[in-house]
């Protein structure tokens, strides 16, 4: 109480790593929510640090910034570091001597968590503290704390998710405009929604280091990224979403993890869906993720998967988790133990399958090799044409696709 007899909140500081997007954001929302969040937290919560290695002259955050991590370390008024600089290293670095230290660490980096999660979790429990990481996945989508609490009386059978939005947004893009991929990228990296240098979008990275962060949550064992099988979107041409459009379906990145017969197949790559998929749907920069449970049935997550705002948001809501549990460990079940994932080439799927050629004269070579196939053909596409297989592995397709010439591209067929 103060001297007016008013009931005065404690104060807990945090340090902020890293003033980019994400950590301006995080400052902007705790102070644009400051009384919200602080009943939430039932604590005052105060930025006292923000560690950048540049100033920022003009800015009200100019005070607080400091360039040496040392600062942060040594004061231990500092409960709880968000770690929002990105990357492996120097972040790693940093993360594991705060919770050395004594301070919990909040993080939105996919890297860091699907490189070192499992070792910082043990830490952080070790040391009755805590590391959470909800933005590092799906950006302002709540999707690790209902893996991790609200979905804990479930076995999860399959997680699958539209997890980058940058490919989401060209492959919506490509379909509704017919414009081709690489007019489309130079869109997205005009408009901000693709980085300058877009490899770990395009090529499927990001989704990768993504699914193997909720795929690890979600069977409590280390998921390596290195060991998933990943293909990009930089193969899909107008071509193929032009026939995919023709017989109903869409074009998106999935990133998917499936327990089959007791094997667990995880895999990044393009899919064809019909609009009977809760995914269908998710169009532009948003993200959708897929979660079925063996008891609870099929649960959806939608929202923006990236940005300032959003994925602040996620960063400041693990930050109030922590704060009410100074002290306590959050349990979250994710051992080192190797998780021993099966070879897709034993997972079955429909193979959609665009070709050259002229459909009369080439059916009955194709259906020699894969039986009785859905051919596609379009009026405004010359010498080529598409077919659909029935559902076969992963294996048997390569091996039929090697005896066929002039296939031009194939992409799996989900449900």
């Amino acid at each position: 109480m103060d001297k007016k007899g008013n009931k005065v909140r404690k104060m807990i500081n945090i340090a902020v790593l890293g003033y980019g997007t994400v950590g301006s954001g995080v400052v902007e929302v705790i102070h644009t929510n400051h009384e919200s969040i602080a009943k939430k937290a039932r604590q005052e919560i105060n930025i006292k640090y923000v560690l950048d290695l540049r100033d920022f002259p003009g800015d009200p955050i100019q005070e607080k910034i400091v360039h040496d991590f040392e600062v942060i370390l040594k004061d231990e008024e500092i409960k709880i570091i968000v770690e929002v600089m990105g990357g492996v290293n120097p972040a790693y670095t940093f993360v594991k001597s705060a919770l050395e230290h004594g301070k919990s660490v909040v993080t939105s980096n996919k890297e860091l968590v699907a490189k070192h999660g499992s070792e910082l979790i043990a830490l952080a429990k070790e040391k009755k503290l805590n590391f959470l990481f909800e933005a590092s996945v799906g950006g302002g989508i709540p999707i690790i704390r209902p893996l991790n609490q609200s979905l804990t009386a479930d076995e999860i059978c399959e997680i699958t998710g539209i997890l980058n939005g940058t490919t989401n947004y060209i492959l919506t893009k490509m379909r509704v405009d017919g414009s081709d991929f690489n007019e489309v990228l130079k869109e997205a990296q005009a408009l901000g929604y693709a980085e300058r240098n877009p490899e770990a979008d395009i090529e499927g990275y990001d989704t990768c280091r993504k699914i193997a962060i909720l795929s690890s949550l979600a069977f409590g064992s280390q998921v390596d990224y290195e060991d998933v099988y990943t293909e990009g979107i930089t193969n899909i041409t107008a071509k193929d979403i032009l026939f995919a459009d023709q017989c109903g379906y869409s074009i998106k990145l999935f990133g998917t993890s499936k327990k089959v017969d007791g094997k667990i197949y995880i895999m990044v790559a393009p899919a064809m869906i019909t609009e009977e998929n809760p995914l269908y749907s998710v169009n532009g920069v948003y993200n959708g993720i897929f979660v079925k449970g063996n008891v609870l049935g099929d649960v959806m997550f939608y929202g923006s998967g990236a940005g300032k705002l959003p994925t602040a948001s996620a960063v400041v809501s693990d930050v109030v988790d922590e704060v009410k549990h100074i002290g306590t460990n959050i349990l979250t079940t994710w051992s080192s133990k190797k998780l021993e994932l099966a070879d897709i080439k034993d997972s079955k799927k429909r193979f959609f399958v665009r070709i050259k050629g002229n459909c009369l004269e080439r059916i009955e070579e194709i259906e020699c090799l894969f039986g009785k196939v859905h051919t596609i053909e379009l009026a405004e596409i010359k010498e080529e044409f598409a077919f659909l297989t029935e559902e076969l592995s992963e294996a048997e397709y390569a091996k039929k696709a090697e005896q066929l010439s002039g296939i031009l591209n194939r992409i799996r067929v989900y449900r």
